[in-house]
C-alpha cells in the first residue's frame, strides 16, 4: 500500500494506493474519511495523480458528508426512555422499566418500540449490555435469513456456503475470507433495511467468484441484482448517519 496526496484549490488530498490487477483506476472515499485507490501496476502514477486530482471535487465534497455525520457516531447512547435506535432500517424509541429483583431482565420488541427491562435504571454498563446483546442476537438471526434468501442465487455457480462471522468494523460493510469460506459482516448492518442487508451479503458471496472489483464482479452483481447500486445508496446514504 502507498501513500500518495494532491493539492486542489490549496488543499491537500491524501491518499492511499494499492496496485491490483483491474482494468479501471477505482476511487473510493470510506466513511472513516480515508482515500483509497486501486489501479493497475501498468498505470504510471503520474496518470493516477491527474485521476485523482480530477475527481477532487467529488473527493471534498463526500469527505464532507462523512465528516458531518462523524459526530453522530461518537454520541454516546444514555439508554434512557425516548432515545432513538434503528433497527432494521427503521426509527425506533426506547422504553426503559424498572422490575423487581425476582424478575428477570430483558429486551424485547413491543408495539413499536424497544423496551428494556432492567433491575437498576442507574445502572449505565447493564442496559448497555443488556441492548448490545440483544441487537447482536438480532444480528445473528437476520444475517442467517439474509444469506438463507440469497445464496440460492449464487448456489449453482459453485460456491460453496460460507459460515458468518459478525463483527465491528469501521470502514467498510462486510469481508469475505476466501480461503477460510466465511463472510464477515458488520454488526451494524443490524440499522440497515433488509435489502440492504442483502445487497452486502451477495456482494461478499460474489467475492468468492471474482476476488476484485472489475467488471467482471459488477457485471456478475447487476445479473443477479440489478438494483444492487440504489440498496448500496440507501445503505451508504442512510444507515450511515446513524453510524
Amino acid at each position: 500500500m502507498e501513500k500518495h496526496k494532491i493539492i486542489y484549490n490549496g488543499k491537500t488530498i491524501e491518499f492511499e494506493l494499492q496496485r491490483k490487477k483491474v482494468k479501471n483506476i477505482n476511487l473510493n472515499v470510506k466513511p472513516d474519511m480515508t482515500i483509497a485507490v486501486s489501479a493497475n501496476e501498468n498505470v504510471p502514477l503520474t496518470y493516477i495523480l491527474d485521476f485523482v486530482k480530477g475527481k477532487a471535487p467529488w473527493i471534498i465534497k463526500n469527505v464532507s458528508y462523512f465528516k458531518d455525520v462523524q459526530p453522530e457516531h461518537n454520541t454516546r447512547k444514555d439508554y434512557v426512555s425516548g432515545e432513538g435506535f434503528k433497527y432494521l432500517g427503521k426509527q425506533y424509541r426506547l422504553e426503559v422499566e424498572e422490575v423487581d429483583s425476582n424478575e428477570p431482565e430483558h429486551v424485547r420488541y413491543y408495539q413499536g418500540f424497544i423496551v428494556l427491562q432492567v433491575k437498576d435504571k442507574k445502572n449505565y454498563k447493564r442496559k448497555e449490555k443488556l441492548i448490545n446483546i440483544w441487537f447482536r442476537e438480532k444480528a445473528e438471526i437476520n444475517f442467517k435469513e439474509s444469506l438463507d434468501r440469497v445464496y440460492p442465487m449464487i448456489e449453482k455457480y459453485g460456491i460453496k456456503r460460507p459460515a458468518i462471522d459478525i463483527r465491528t468494523m469501521k470502514a467498510r460493510w462486510g469481508s469475505c475470507i476466501k480461503d477460510k469460506n466465511i463472510i464477515m459482516l458488520n454488526y451494524e448492518l443490524i440499522k440497515a433495511p433488509k435489502f440492504c442487508i442483502d445487497y452486502v451479503v451477495l456482494h461478499e458471496l460474489i467475492h468468492f467468484k471474482y476476488r476484485n472489483h472489475d467488471g467482471q464482479f459488477y457485471n456478475f452483481m447487476t445479473s443477479l441484482m440489478p438494483d444492487w447500486k440504489q440498496r448500496k445508496e440507501i445503505l451508504d446514504e442512510e444507515v450511515v448517519r446513524e453510524l
